[in-house]
């Protein structure tokens, strides 16, 4: 399909068709002039779209996985140099996480794609993947740690885990519309 572009102002502008959650567009652009054509990115360029997630979902949403970043990361520092308030840290970080990505994050799962969860044994998001492998490391780390407080190497190693689950760039391998058939293919390949 191809849309022209119409001037608005000073600029060239066109309009993409809207899209249902999980659907996705791949486009380039090209300037044509008097025969020629300029193409003006190399690779096409791929949006997925999403629903709208109500603000007072996704600010607590953002706030509790901000929090349990920096939590884990001075809990993996108190762990390192063997400090005191190594449980009160790693129950503050196990908390932010399951409070950001246990509860809120299928909540904005739910909004932003029709679906709660999507992720193992349903499918093959690695969002919702990745949070289950930090939560699992983190609650490991929170029980070791509150039977033996010299357990420090599980809250060190529940740290990485979240560092290593950060890094993954978020909604990978997740919701798309199969334009095929109109259905949502909830993170499944």
């Amino acid at each position: 399909v191809t849309i022209a572009m119409v001037r608005e102002g000073d600029e060239l502008v066109a309009y993409l068709p809207a899209q249902p959650p999980a659907g996705k567009l791949e486009y380039f652009v090209e300037l044509s002039n008097q025969g020629q054509t300029v193409q003006l990115v190399k690779d096409a360029i791929v949006i997925r779209y999403k629903g709208r997630v109500p603000p007072f979902i996704l600010i607590p949403h953002i706030f509790f996985m901000f929090f349990a970043m920096l939590f884990s990361l001075r809990t993996g520092i108190e762990a390192f140099v063997k400090g005191p308030y190594l449980l009160k840290y790693t129950i503050l970080t196990t908390i932010f996480l399951i409070i950001g990505g246990g509860m809120l994050g299928p909540v904005v799962q739910k909004y932003a794609f029709g679906a709660y969860w999507t992720g193992w044994p349903f499918g093959h998001d690695l969002t919702d993947n990745k949070t289950l492998i930090a939560l699992l490391g983190w609650v490991i780390a929170w029980n070791r740690i509150r039977k033996n407080p010299a357990n420090r190497g599980w809250a060190i190693a529940a740290a990485i885990i979240l560092i290593a689950v950060y890094l993954i760039p978020h909604s990978v391998l997740g919701s798309e519309l199969d334009y095929g058939n109109g259905q949502v293919i909830t993170g499944k390949r």
